[in-house]
């Protein structure tokens, strides 16, 4: 059994946020069964806080301004969320809804989770404004020793919905100026919670820290628990925020977005949590560097994820060290970050650390594109824009 929640970041219309009623809206818990990859059964209950329940009905004010965007909850966790209908799909950056179902992200779905596949190809390489460093040679991807969370204990997977099925990223958790060692946020990918410029904020996107911590093979995470996939617990992202390049510009393959293909999630634990936020319950968030120096002067940059496509199967952590190149896409952009490395999808939005002027590792870009072959991967270099979109989600839940 599971039941659905709204995330207390809820909006209705342009800008508008919930205020009083949202703290109801996070208490809200209707019963429902998961089924599958994800349909619900139409098993509804919410009983009036007035009787002293644990459940309250959902106020109508909440209900209504769910449906201005389209959205009946029942109807939602009913299966609902599996209409793709380009009307009916929110894209625009204000507009991002999350409602959480508990109990979705089961071991089966997590483990069947498919890699969004960006492998560019030479023609999507025609705009080098004329400083793309040669090629790198290809750095086979290391496994991570398990477990994960002593090598790696920022590292995790993020899942989503999308129009081609259940999809998953690697992800980052970073640290919150606003909240210091209480940190909720995860840096990703914009591809992975956002489809660019044909398509809208994916769906029920959820980030596992450690992913399947122990390094247990595919045939044994058959028979995992949730525990074992999840040692840390699944945090649904109340809120998500990328650029406005990448959404107005982001492509299949990266596209002109490419650049600016990074985003930050601010999460919640599906089952409370204990109080606890993300950085205390994993113990650690890594400081984000927006002002990483040019390619020249970074001696090395370790890229981690989880790869998926071939021949990996996205179930254990890998990462490769390189001495980054530049790539250019287009000479209106900023150059990006490459990197020879053998990872496929599925490590996209995975974190790229550097040691910083002070001697400790930093998050600098994150695995945004490679070739349809593996052999490297590109990243944004992160700047003036990256260091928005982290300080509006910053400033957005400061003080909660």
């Amino acid at each position: 059994m599971g039941s659905v929640r709204l995330s207390s970041t809820v909006r209705g219309g342009r800008g508008a946020r919930l205020s009083a009623a949202v703290a109801l809206a996070a208490a809200l818990a209707l019963t429902a069964t998961a089924c599958g990859s994800g349909g619900t059964d139409a098993n509804a209950q919410a009983s009036a806080s007035s009787t002293g329940d644990d459940k309250i009905t959902i106020p109508d004010d909440i209900r209504d301004r769910l449906k201005e965007h389209g959205i009946d909850v029942d109807q939602w966790k009913n299966g609902a969320w599996k209409n793709w209908d380009r009307d009916d799909w929110l894209r625009e950056a204000q507009d991002y809804i999350n409602p959480i179902i508990e109990g979705l992200w089961d071991p089966d779905r997590m483990r069947e989770a498919e890699d969004p596949d960006r492998g560019v190809r030479d023609s999507d390489l025609s705009g080098d404004q004329g400083v793309t460093d040669p090629e790198p040679a290809p750095v086979r991807a290391r496994p991570v020793s398990p477990t994960y969370h002593a090598n790696a204990p920022e590292a995790g997977k993020v899942f989503f919905d999308s129009p081609e099925g259940t999809m998953v990223c690697s992800a980052t958790v970073v640290a919150d100026p606003a909240a210091p060692g209480r940190s909720n946020l995860v840096w990703t990918a914009g591809h992975c919670v956002h489809a660019g410029a044909n398509g809208g904020w994916y769906r029920n996107i959820a980030f596992v820290p450690s992913y399947n911590d122990r390094g247990l093979s595919a045939a044994q995470l058959e028979n995992a628990s949730r525990a074992e996939s999840a040692p840390y617990g699944v945090w649904w992202a109340d809120w998500a925020q990328t650029s406005e390049q990448w959404i107005e510009q982001g492509g299949p393959t990266g596209g002109a977005g490419a650049p600016y293909d990074f985003a930050v999630i601010h999460v919640t634990p599906e089952e409370g949590g204990g109080g606890k936020s993300l950085e205390e319950t994993v113990g650690s968030a890594l400081p984000v560097n927006f002002a990483a120096p040019a390619v020249p002067r970074v001696a090395s940059i370790t890229a981690t994820g989880y790869p998926a496509a071939e021949p990996f199967d996205g179930q254990t952590m890998y990462r490769c060290a390189d001495r980054p190149g530049r790539l250019s896409l287009s000479a209106a952009d900023p150059t990006m970050y490459r990197i020879g490395c053998t990872m496929t999808g599925g490590s996209s939005g995975g974190g790229w650390v550097a040691t910083g002027a002070d001697g400790k590792p930093a998050l600098v870009s994150n695995t945004s594109i490679g070739p349809v072959t593996a052999g490297w991967l590109a990243g944004p270099r992160l700047g003036e824009v990256a260091e928005g979109v982290y300080d509006s989600v910053s400033e957005k839940f400061a003080g909660q």
